[in-house]
């Protein structure tokens, strides 16, 4: 029984549905944000780009005496909208490297998630 297996058999069981919980909440989260994103409405505004950052995460694994390094890096770029409202969406590696910030244009998404963004010139 699980009186038996002593305090670390308890602590492990616990740490165990801790852990799968977190997964199972991650999971049903991104659904969440897929089903919201998908009966929102695409929208198109005019919008300025007025930031640009990366996030990297570097991993190192050791398998049978030889050290194995990679990363992952995720772009961002913040866009203003004619109400002085800012958004942050993330991109694309290619779609980050062809913004600049200062661009202005069309920007299209749809809930949280970046469509595209069409540069023009607007005064």
């Amino acid at each position: 029984m699980i009186f038996e297996t002593g305090f670390f058999g308890i602590i492990f069981i616990l740490i165990f549905f801790i852990v799968i919980s977190m997964f199972v909440y991650n999971i049903f989260n991104s659904i969440n944000t897929w089903h919201t994103n998908n009966h929102s409405p695409r929208l198109t505004v005019e919008a300025t780009v007025v930031s640009k950052r990366t996030q990297t995460n570097y991993y190192h694994q050791n398998m049978n005496n030889t050290a194995t390094f990679s990363s992952t890096t995720y772009y961002y770029v913040t866009f203003e909208v004619s109400s002085s409202d800012r958004i942050e969406f993330s991109v694309k590696g290619k779609e980050y490297g062809m913004l600049v910030e200062g661009d202005k244009g069309n920007l299209t998404f749809q809930g949280t998630r970046y469509l595209e963004f069409e540069r023009g010139y607007y005064a």
